[in-house]
């Protein structure tokens, strides 16, 4: 039983993405800029960066790197969407791969090189024929000239046959509005940067709704387009969270609905986890930098009543040149936490504590994880996973 917790541990701790790169398309569009691969058919997963990385805004620009069908239904077949690459550095650059997270979604791309100024496009299709799930698939967009890929969603739900706006969104209502959450996730913020996402909402009533917002959290940004919204029609409500250096790892934004002028009763909250940026990073900089090395990634606490207090321990090595920083330690699980270090020297080891109280998990199988925010170029954010079971 410990070995399948310490599997699924190990699950979560690791991604893996579907790669089938194309080495003549990739070569060919390289030599007509003048570049060279060492090995095409292997690029950066979404998450590595190297020592001359270069910000992705710096050389092309996207029209949205989310496309959300919406709802749609199993009857609706295929469904397309095209993502828009502008070149807005100073040299030509080319999209040499395009790599689809599964066999159900089709892309097409411009192969030639996008001269600046130059518009390309990227076009998806979701073949739909998976039945009535949700869907959330990802293209890995490898350009040159830069050392991270970009990634682009199509996502949507695919329901048996046509709802209508009250089904889809009577759930959740604040008035009129109709919702299908209070609660809203965004996707990691670098600091230096801002990252946004998006909704679908409706007006459930008969008569025009307009929307605003008040309450706002700082550095929170919403919007809702068309900001009337018809009467039976749904809208996009558009979302951003920009970074704060004195915010990092997980935190949670509100903002309050205001309908036709009526402050809302309850605001929508908005979470998002903030890291460290270490893209213009120099070389120097990345060696010179701190390096952390946990002992154990995933500690068992073996087998306990309901109720109990469980204490654990997770050793490190800062094997770095600069003093390690942990900045927030970010539970899963409500009754997790854990105590850490703010600096730890060069070679030096630390401990991170961790504490969670039993009595507010259900009994049977366990594994929490806590996610550690740190300065580490390397490693920026570590899991660690406590594991074991309830009685």
């Amino acid at each position: 039983m410990m070995k399948e917790l310490l599997i699924a541990a190990a699950i979560l701790a690791a991604t893996g993405s579907c790669r089938n790169a194309n080495s003549a398309e990739v070569k060919k569009a390289m030599q007509e800029l003048g570049q060279t691969v060492e090995n095409p058919g292997m690029a950066l997963a979404p998450d590595e960066s190297t020592d001359d990385a270069v910000p992705v805004e710096d050389i092309v620009e996207f029209d949205k790197t989310v496309h959300d069908f919406g709802d749609v239904s199993m009857n609706d077949g295929p469904l397309s969407c095209t993502f828009t690459v502008k070149n807005i550095g100073k040299e030509a650059v080319a999209i040499y791969e395009v790599v689809t997270s599964c066999g159900c979604t089709d892309a097409q791309w411009t192969r030639e090189p996008l001269q600046p100024g130059k518009s390309g496009t990227i076009s998806a299709t979701y073949k739909n024929e998976d039945g009535p799930v949700p869907f959330d698939k990802t293209l890995t967009v490898y350009i040159a000239g830069l050392s991270k890929p970009v990634i682009l969603r199509l996502r949507g739900v695919v329901h048996e046959k046509k709802k209508s706006v009250a089904e889809l969104y009577g759930d959740v209502k604040l008035g009129t509005l109709g919702l299908k959450s209070l609660q809203y996730k965004v996707p990691n913020i670098l600091q230096g940067e801002s990252s946004g996402e998006e909704a679908k909402i409706a007006n459930l009533g008969k008569q025009p709704l307009k929307v605003t917002f008040a309450d706002v959290s700082p550095n929170l940004a919403v919007e809702v387009s068309p900001a009337t919204i018809p009467a039976g029609e749904t809208a996009a409500m558009r979302f951003t969270i920009k970074s704060d250096a004195k915010v990092w790892g997980s935190h949670t934004y509100y903002a309050t609905p205001v309908l036709n002028g009526k402050k809302a009763d309850k605001p929508l909250s908005f979470t998002a986890l903030t890291r460290g940026n270490f893209a213009d990073w120099t070389p120097e900089q990345r060696k010179n930098a701190a390096q952390c090395i946990f002992d154990e990634s995933t500690v068992s606490f073996g087998t306990v009543k309901a109720g109990s207090q469980i204490m654990a321990e997770f050793t490190f090595t800062n094997k770095g040149k600069s003093d390690l920083k942990f900045y927030s330690a970010d539970a899963d699980t409500k009754g997790f936490s854990a105590a850490f270090p703010e600096n730890t020297a060069p070679q030096k080891k630390g401990v991170i504590h961790a504490k969670l109280d039993t009595s507010k998990l259900p009994k049977g199988e366990t594994v929490v994880m806590l996610t550690l925010t740190t300065n580490c170029p390397a490693r920026p954010l570590i899991n660690l996973f406590l594991v074991g079971l309830i009685q």
